[in-house]
Order: structure tokens, then C-alpha cells, then sequence
């Protein structure tokens, strides 16, 4: 989404190439992609790129689009309103992101290596105070992070690119790093339900072209490894007493609330990456009694099928249909509703004694 930031579009490319290459070749990825659907976008911002006209490590107009707007700080963001004006580009990947059902994906970036992970912005709500920033799936993100930085070539060395920024394990927390407003990772965890992590693939920018198949050696096993992530946790069915799917319906695992609640696609299905644990999941019809099951979830990400997990609302007829969550700074209304809330607590403890002295 950065034209100037090149290695990752690249990176791409070798890997459309490596994929269908591979297929009907290596057991591994013929039987990735007889069960995962992958989707590859080589580059956000094809204008940054052609606006690239002297390749430098480190800054160029090329990091921004035909109208000078920076694409990773353009999407709403969760945490304060984002006054940016949506760009072309930004409203067409909303556009995929809420017409696809996507449940993992990676956007790719230059000028560090690192994996950093959601949240990028924060509040109190998130423990930003404490400068970090957390999700209700923290242990996943960083497992994501782990299983990228760990199967790359040097990643997880964690060295950076100068002796001033460190990353233990090749991995940080978006927050961690620097406060980001608008970015994409955060977007699409939030309003997408897809688990999105951040890849820093090069210290140089737009390196020369005799480095790539380097780069490529570098990142193809964790591409791969990364890839297979999507196979973790818990998926399945929503239906009705006939058979019929249920859309909308709210599929959470509890103990793990989304600010926007998790909900079934129009086929009626669900997708939550959880780690190997029992976990209690939680399918909910507005208007009926929600339904609970327990579930002990193994690692089948290198089997590539998630744990099966239906429900059937037997008492159930009619479509659910609920509106969609507003691109609102939702965690800062969550912040504020908190805020409300303890004085009113207080009052209520201060009413409480002075009844009781009184009685």
C-alpha cells in the first residue's frame, strides 16, 4: 500500500508463481490449496509505485497515492475519528474486505523487519496507558507474529536495522512501536473479523532488483507457514430448524468479546482462530436463547481443517438480519461508556451507606 516499499510486491508475485508451479508437484501446497481460499493483491497504491522514479531506502513521494494521501492511514479507525477523506483505493478494499469472508491476511511493508501486530492505536480500554495496546486475541496475533518472524530467514533474530530499534523475537505490538491511526490491520479486525498482521520485509525500501531472489529464499517458508494459520481454531454453521443457513447470527467464544461482535456470513458460516484449548463458543439469534457448546481445540493448522463446530436453532424459521456495526470510534465509545459508568457506582455505594446509617 506503500509504492515505495517494494520487497512485498514482489514477494507476491514470486509467490503466485511458486503456487501454481507447486500444485500437482509438492504434496504440501497441492493439498493447501485444495483447501484454503487465497487471495493476492500485489500492490495497493500501483501509482506510488510508478511515481517511484529514484529508488531510495528510505523515503519517497512514492509512499503516497496519486493524491498524496497515505492509504495506511486512511481507513476509519476504532479509536478516535479519522477525518481523512477515503481514497479510491481504501474504499475498494473495504469493498473486497466486506463482500469476501476473509479470516487471516498479512499486509505487506518496508523500511524494518519485524512482524507488528494489532492494535496499532489505542486507548484506556486496550491498556494503551501501560503502552501496549491489546485485543481480545492477543495470544493469537502474537502466535501469528511468532510463526512468521520464527520460520523467516533472520527475523526473529530481532536485531532491526540499526542498533537503536530492537524487536525481541521479530515481533512487536503495532502500539508498542508508534501510535498509528487509520491503518488497515486495525480496520479489518475490527469491521472485517479477519486477523490481520503487519510484515516489515526490508530495512531498504525499494532495494536493487539483483537482492530479490534473496528476499524470496528469505520468506517463502514463512509465507507458507504463515498461510497455513487460517486453519486454526474453530469454524462451522449456523442453521435453522430446516436446514437453512443463518446470517448475521453472533458466533463469539466467550471470554473473547469483539467491540463489533463476530457474526455468520450470508452461507451461515462462522470462523474464529483460537489456540489448542477448550474453549466455550457462543451462537446467538437476536430475538431467541443463545446457544453454548464447549469445544477442545488441537493445532490442525498442518491439516488444514479447522475444528468442526455447527449449530442448529431448532425453534428458528426466519433470516436474522442485523445491521451492520457503524464506522464509529467504537473503543473510544467504550471508553467514554466506562467513564460514565463509575461515578454512577460510586453514587450508588454512597446512596447504599446512607440509607443504612439512616435506617
Amino acid at each position: 500500500m506503500h509504492g515505495d516499499e517494494t520487497v512485498g510486491r514482489e514477494m507476491l508475485l514470486h509467490l503466485i508463481d511458486f503456487l501454481v508451479t507447486s500444485y500437482g508437484r509438492d504434496p504440501v501446497i497441492t493439498r493447501l490449496l485444495n483447501n484454503t481460499r487465497i487471495h493476492i493483491m500485489p500492490t495497493m497504491n500501483p501509482d506510488g509505485f510508478e511515481a517511484t522514479k529514484v529508488p531510495d531506502c528510505y523515503y519517497s513521494r512514492g509512499r503516497y497515492n496519486k493524491n498524496g494521501e497515505d492509504l495506511n492511514r486512511n481507513f476509519p479507525d476504532a479509536f478516535e475519528n479519522n477525518n481523512a477523506s477515503i481514497q479510491p483505493e481504501t474504499q475498494a478494499v473495504m469493498n473486497w474486505i466486506k463482500n469476501e469472508t476473509f479470516v487471516l491476511s498479512a499486509n505487506l511493508h518496508g523500511g524494518a523487519l519485524v512482524a507488528s501486530y494489532t492494535f496499532d492505536n489505542g486507548n484506556s480500554v486496550t491498556g494503551s496507558l501501560n503502552g501496549y495496546s491489546r485485543s481480545p486475541d492477543d495470544d493469537v496475533f502474537i502466535h501469528l507474529a511468532k510463526t512468521y518472524s520464527f520460520n523467516h530467514a533472520s527475523m526473529y533474530k530481532g536485531t532491526g536495522c540499526d542498533n537503536r530499534q530492537t524487536f525481541p523475537e521479530g515481533i512487536t505490538n503495532g502500539y508498542s512501536w508508534y501510535q498509528l491511526e487509520g491503518g488497515m490491520q486495525d480496520y479489518n479486525y475490527v469491521w472485517g473479523q479477519c486477523f490481520e498482521i503487519t510484515l516489515e520485509l526490508s530495512c531498504c525500501k525499494y532495494p536493487p532488483a539483483d537482492q530479490l531472489e534473496e528476499f524470496w529464499n528469505d520468506n517463502k517458508v514463512a509465507l507458507i507457514e504463515y498461510i497455513k494459520q487460517v486453519h486454526l481454531g474453530v469454524k462451522g454453521q449456523v442453521t435453522d430448524k430446516n436446514g437453512n443457513p443463518i446470517p448475521d447470527a453472533i458466533v463469539e467464544a466467550k471470554g473473547r468479546p469483539h467491540v463489533c461482535p463476530y457474526r455468520t456470513n450470508e452461507h451461515g458460516e462462522y470462523f474464529l482462530l483460537l489456540l489448542p484449548g477448550t474453549y466455550v463458543i457462543n451462537a446467538t439469534v437476536p430475538g431467541f436463547k443463545s446457544m453454548l457448546k464447549t469445544v477442545e481445540i488441537t493445532n490442525n493448522a498442518g491439516n488444514f481443517s479447522a475444528l468442526k463446530q455447527d449449530f442448529s436453532f431448532s425453534e428458528v424459521s426466519i433470516r436474522s438480519r442485523a445491521a451492520s456495526c457503524p464506522k464509529t470510534p467504537l473503543y473510544q465509545e467504550l471508553e467514554r461508556a466506562s467513564a460514565a459508568v463509575k461515578p454512577t457506582l460510586h453514587l450508588l455505594v454512597l446512596m447504599t451507606v446512607v440509607l443504612v446509617i439512616f435506617k
